[in-house]
């Protein structure tokens, strides 16, 4: 597990090891600057002619200080200082006093160019930044983007807000991004994501004392994320999963749902479906326990005895917006106590009725891509997009529910449970059926009795490793939602 950090997270670490601790702050930056220079000496930069482009906060510390062990190596560098001298913090003062010491050249104004250098490090804005980027600072990144220099930035690329990635304005595009002790949330939020370059996460001494709020999964940790699988054991050792989905000419989200559960894993699957959808899906997959229904002719008692069967149930992949929709889903919330996932048309009914989660007798995923989230909150697609993390937990915390919103970079949000942000995945993912099978894969984890606050941020991240495995035998043009089915051969293969 790594561990993203707000702004305020960082700042309350680095003064707790500064205060409480007594680790220096000028230690700190002297650490953060020979982590850059390690990096600007073992990544193949161009150091023939450097510039250090510093603000007279302690990022701007950092850059100075990084400036001076240029200097020692013998390197042909400057620094350029943007920004009101008034504002500098006691640390940078400090390292401009050292730097002077070393004949380092300064210049106090945006140049006209940045032409003549071949790196530049940016160290103009640290994460503290909340405000529009103007001004002086403002033209001095727009020279640094339209220089042809490789720019390594400290800690964050200026112009980042570090708790959305957002632009405040403009910002750098870095080659590379030098954070330290914990990435920031604005370095795996889009559009931070790709400005950042690639992201070296440096230890510097700093302590963090109280957990982070928000979290991802590494490479190395699959195995031990997923649930066990005992040599005694048999079919119904492993869950029996209950999918209500499809409608007329609507079987293939059925299909996906249903293969990618019994590819992560359980037992036994079951779709309950329209009859239409029978032959083609016994057809499509033979493995899979097939109950039809008549259209506008649910059975209760039979739907009864499917929950009573079953021990996760997925509601909603194509089965269409319509009175049998909302008469199951609400039956299901109603009755139901073991974990239901919601997803697609399921969303879509329950928006016009968002009461009907009052009535959950037990633990509730949605799943929602941002225009199902855009009907149930009844806000614009663009504001959720701008605005992920929070959208996805005041949803959770307003209905009591684990909100799974996808988007490039999904958010899961749990009630009283740091926040996932997925990094796994790739835009070849972004075509029909994939969320039908990361439902399948959900509904396929909880099946093996991986709890539904482990299964739903584990199942997003296997989504993302099977899409990329897929990737690499396929292109990003080509990728289809079988294709990451079938990838999840190779991906659980640990």
């Amino acid at each position: 597990m790594q561990y993203l950090v707000t702004s305020s997270e960082m700042k309350h670490y680095d003064a707790y090891t500064s205060n409480e601790i007594g680790l220096p702050s000028l230690v700190l930056m002297e650490r953060a600057a020979l982590a850059v220079m390690n990096q600007l000496n073992n990544n193949n930069y161009n150091l023939n002619k450097v510039a250090v482009v510093c603000g007279y906060g302690n990022n701007g510390g950092d850059g100075i200080a990084i400036a001076r062990l240029l200097k020692l190596q013998n390197i042909d560098v400057d620094v350029h200082l943007i920004g009101n001298p008034e504002n500098a913090s006691n640390e940078t003062l400090q390292q401009i006093k050292v730097a002077q010491h070393y004949n380092i050249t300064f210049a106090t104004s945006p140049t006209d160019s940045f032409a003549k250098y071949t790196t530049i490090v940016d160290a103009i804005f640290g994460i503290g930044l909340n405000r529009i980027v103007t001004g002086d600072f403002f033209h001095t990144i727009e020279l640094i983007n339209q220089s042809n220099a490789e720019v390594i930035a400290v800690d964050i690329p200026s112009g980042l807000c570090s708790n959305t990635g957002k632009i405040l304005g403009i910002a750098i595009k870095a080659k590379q991004t030098v954070t330290f002790a914990y990435s920031k949330i604005g370095l795996s939020l889009y559009p931070g994501a790709e400005l950042a370059g690639e992201i070296t996460i440096a230890d510097i001494g700093i302590y963090a004392n109280t957990p982070a709020s928000h979290y991802t999964y590494q490479s190395n940790e699959l195995s031990q994320l997923l649930p066990q699988r005992s040599n005694n054991s048999h079919k119904g050792s492993y869950g029996k999963v209950l999918i209500i989905a499809g409608s007329e000419n609507m079987s293939g989200a059925a299909f996906f749902s249903a293969k990618a559960a019994y590819k992560t894993g359980a037992g036994l699957v079951r779709i309950y479906t329209p009859i239409c959808n029978r032959d083609i899906l016994l057809t499509q997959l033979p493995e899979v326990l097939l109950t039809p229904y008549i259209p506008n002719k649910i059975d209760i008692t039979k739907l009864e005895e499917l929950i009573n069967w079953a021990s996760i149930i997925v509601i909603g992949p194509g089965m269409g917006v319509s009175d049998d929709t909302h008469k199951i889903l609400a039956h299901i919330l109603q009755y139901a106590t073991i974990p239901i996932i919601i997803d697609a048309d399921g969303l879509n009914t329950l928006a016009k009725n968002l009461k009907l989660l009052e009535q959950a007798q037990s633990t509730v995923i949605v799943t929602p891509h941002l225009g199902e989230m855009s009907r149930l909150v009844n806000l614009p697609i663009e504001k959720i997009k701008a605005n992920l993390i929070m959208t996805a937990k005041k949803f959770a915390q307003d209905f009591n529910v684990i909100c799974v919103l996808k988007d490039a970079k999904t958010i899961v949000a749990i009630p009283g449970h740091a926040t996932y942000i997925n990094q796994s995945g790739n835009n070849g993912m972004s075509t029909g059926g994939t969320g039908d099978v990361l439902t399948g894969i959900m509904a396929g984890l909880i099946a093996q009795h991986l709890s539904p606050t482990k299964a739903a941020p584990v199942s997003v991240y296997l989504h993302g490793l099977a899409g990329d495995a897929a990737l690499k035998r396929h292109n990003k043009y080509s990728l289809l939602a079988s294709d990451i089915i079938e990838s999840l051969n190779d991906i659980l293969h640990v």
